[in-house]
């Protein structure tokens, strides 16, 4: 993400306007939800998850304890257990 000069894109009115409440700041306009992408988009991190959360299950499965797998993937045991749930529903 680039910066855009207000000046170079925004009518003086609207700079003026928005002066009055934040003066030489910097500030992030968020996009609009019609615009927006989902989480993961672009990325393969929605991938590498699922195939971590599977190899999860496959260890729980041959016997790896909730704690063991936690300190294994750096998770919390919770974050452990919804993973194992999550994925016998599947």
């Amino acid at each position: 993400m680039g910066y855009m000069k207000a000046e170079e894109i925004l009518p003086i009115e609207i700079i003026e306007l928005i002066q009055q409440y934040v003066d030489g700041e910097s500030i992030y306009i968020p996009r609009k939800l019609s615009h927006r992408k989902a989480w993961g988009t672009g990325t393969q991190i929605k991938q590498e998850l699922s195939r971590r959360d599977q190899q999860i299950y496959e260890d729980y499965l041959a016997g790896s304890r909730t704690e063991e797998l936690a300190c294994k993937y750096c998770l919390s045991g919770k974050s452990i257990q919804r993973i194992l749930r999550k994925q016998k529903d599947s």
